[in-house]
Formats: structure tokens, C-alpha cells, sequence
């Protein structure tokens, strides 16, 4: 599975943004993804993810309330719709596949190239 993450960009505090991840290959149904971020000088974290089927969500607290993931299997993409955005939301964002469950861990099977979302004050 190959992963491409667009979307990101410049925005002010306050505004929103939605990213999106294309994965090419065969089974996307068949793969839990997510996605991550990573700012300056920090670790990755987890942000978001989605079941196989889209029918269960999970989101770290930061965003709990301002970010949406949701996923398009016939279309093989993946979003994360993000409201309110915050200057500490700035930070490369990475969109994951693994077999199985979600998990909060960096324990994915393929990653994408991540994009870079810049949140201004």
C-alpha cells in the first residue's frame, strides 16, 4: 500500500483545513488507518483514527472536538477535517495503514510522506 497525504498548508488560528490521504493497492477496506503529526523538536504523536469499515473513531484528547476522521473506501482515502485549529496544532502530518485495530502506537504497517500544516497567531 502506498499512501499520499495532501491538504496542508498556511492557516490562521481559528481556521480549518482537511487533509486527505489517496492509497494506492489493492484491500484499502481491509486496513485501520490514522493519522499522525509530528512539531519541532518533538515526537510523533497520534491524532486520529479510523476502523476497517469506518464505523469507529478515536482521537486524542487535543483534538477531541475540533477534528474529524472519516474515510471514503471506494475512493481509497482517508480525511481529517480539522476546525478550530490552534498554533500548537502546527506540525508534519502523516496518514498510516495497519492490519487489524486501531492503535494510538506508531505500530503502522505503511506510512505517507506526511504534509506540513502551519497554524499562524
Amino acid at each position: 500500500v502506498q499512501l499520499q497525504a495532501s491538504g496542508g498548508g498556511l492557516v490562521q488560528a481559528g481556521g480549518s483545513l482537511r487533509l486527505s490521504c489517496a492509497a494506492s493497492g489493492s484491500a484499502f477496506s481491509r486496513y485501520a488507518m490514522a493519522w499522525f503529526r509530528q512539531a519541532p523538536g518533538k515526537e510523533r504523536e497520534f491524532v486520529a483514527g479510523i476502523s476497517r469499515s469506518g464505523a469507529s473513531t478515536h482521537y486524542a484528547d487535543s483534538v477531541k472536538g475540533r477534528f474529524t476522521i472519516s474515510r471514503d473506501n471506494a475512493k481509497n482515502t482517508v480525511y481529517l477535517q480539522m476546525n478550530s485549529l490552534k498554533p500548537e496544532d502546527t506540525a508534519v502530518h502523516y496518514c498510516a495503514a495497519k492490519r487489524g485495530i486501531v492503535t494510538i502506537y506508531d505500530e503502522y504497517d505503511y506510512w505517507g510522506q506526511g504534509t506540513l500544516v502551519t497554524v499562524s497567531s
